[in-house]
């Protein structure tokens, strides 16, 4: 365990539904029964997975069940899925807040945590009480706090109430103290859930930045949970999703927010494929329309970031061959509004690729940093110079999907959809 700063074994929490503790007298008996004799907890065999949308049909649920996971020294883990999955759950776990009903947590080094707003705050002490209390917790000593101290009254911005009692503290004040102790009482292990969403923009760039700045010697290692993808995908360069109380999948984070975003996304397909006659025409019968990434691969549930090279593919068969074709498509966004139709002879002749009798794939590219974050819709055009349709999207045509998530910005200012239909990075000179 050399380069490996947690190590979680076999991990899983139970709760009773319904019910503070394990819910029944008998329940307690029968478990001190089981301990005595040098058995197994007998409602460990029961329960079942953490699905909140579902109705329960045991009294016992497994919010984690058989986590295992290695982190290794440095790294910036992102942990995302859908609320409820078992992500706070877990960082109770790491941060001894609660313990595992099973299984077994091994961690190098101490471990800072801000899971809500004011953890570890006493209300009745000051902002600077806090402090010490918290870095006494953690095993610094008065000095080594101390030496602290202005930086962290420094970033945290609350200088002219830092001898105030954090109760009379609003929740963005809690968050930007807490956080502050948790990043600069030198952790070797950084958990942070999702309430840094409670700050303002000012604040979310400092706390980003300050994580990366925690990270970069590879000496400790940051647990980030949110729901905002773009923090995730600017801060982390390992991630992984949860689902219903399991580890979904573990990978390289753009990878995992696509599989993601694409939960529950089934019946949207990123790709079309022709199984009839209905779009068949002497001169263009389309075969299929998909999105796929600067590799020409199919995309997962066609998601992909702003900043990323995506193409619109289309394949035809051409039996007689017209000059008048055009071969294109239109994009609409999840109003059906139409944002824009490209031909695929819309540039210069040179550069136009070439149509013949025969099979054909084309490929168009998508524009980079163009998109908003949501949905869109591709509908293939095919026409002979207006003059007649093969294909009108305005009609019934084939219809593929994509999702624009992240990537909008290079900047931590924003890290989150913005206002409006499209969002381009626009050059600005002086």
């Amino acid at each position: 365990m050399s380069d490996i700063a947690i190590k979680i074994e076999g991990v899983s929490k139970q709760y009773r539904l319904g019910t503070i503790g394990t819910g029944t007298l008998q329940h307690d008996l029968n478990r001190w029964w089981h301990l005595v004799r040098g058995k197994e907890d007998p409602y460990l065999k029961v329960g079942e997975l953490n699905n909140r949308s579902e109705k329960a049909n045991s009294d016992y649920v497994w919010a984690l069940h058989d986590i295992n996971l290695e982190i290794e020294r440095g790294e910036v883990l992102g942990i995302i899925g859908k609320n409820g999955a078992g992500k706070s759950t877990l960082l109770k776990i790491l941060s001894r807040v609660t313990a595992p009903t099973t299984g077994v947590i091994k961690a190098k080094g101490r471990i800072a945590s801000l899971l809500e707003v004011g953890t570890g705050f006493h209300g009745e002490l000051t902002g600077r009480q806090n402090v010490y209390m918290n870095g006494a917790i953690m095993g610094m000593t008065k000095t080594e706090i101390k030496s602290k101290m202005d930086e962290i009254i420094d970033f945290a911005g609350v200088e002219k109430y830092i001898d105030t009692p954090v109760k009379r503290y609003s929740s963005g004040m809690n968050v930007r103290l807490g956080f502050a102790v948790a990043a600069h009482l030198d952790p070797e292990i950084l958990v942070v859930d999702e309430v840094l969403a409670v700050g303002d923009a000012e604040f979310q760039k400092k706390a980003i930045g300050k994580m990366k700045d925690v990270s970069k010697g590879g000496e400790r290692t940051v647990l980030f949970v949110s729901h905002q993808l773009n923090s995730v995908s600017a801060l982390c360069s390992k991630c992984m999703l949860m689902e219903n109380g399991t580890v979904n999948s573990v990978g390289q984070t753009q990878d995992i927010i696509a599989k993601y975003l694409s939960l529950g996304d089934a019946e949207k397909a990123p790709v079309w494929i022709n199984n009839s006659t209905k779009y068949w025409n002497r001169y263009c019968a389309i075969q299929e329309i998909a999105i796929v990434d600067e590799n020409k691969t199919l995309m997962e549930r066609g998601y992909m970031v702003n900043n990323n090279t995506g193409y619109v593919k289309i394949r035809f068969d051409v039996e007689e061959m017209n000059s008048a074709l055009c071969v294109g498509f239109a994009v609409y966004d999840a109003r059906e509004q139409l944002l824009f139709w490209a031909y695929h002879n819309d540039a210069q002749e040179s550069k136009c690729p070439e149509i013949k009798v025969g099979e054909n794939v084309i490929y168009g590219k998508l524009p980079e940093r163009f998109f908003n974050e949501g949905e869109y819709f591709v509908k293939p055009i095919i026409s002979l110079h207006y003059i007649m349709w093969i294909i009108d999207p305005a009609s019934d045509a084939p219809v593929v999907s994509f999702n624009i998530a992240g990537g909008l910005s290079d900047s931590l200012t924003w890290q989150m959809a913005r206002p409006g239909i499209l969002a381009p990075v626009i050059e600005f000179v002086i």
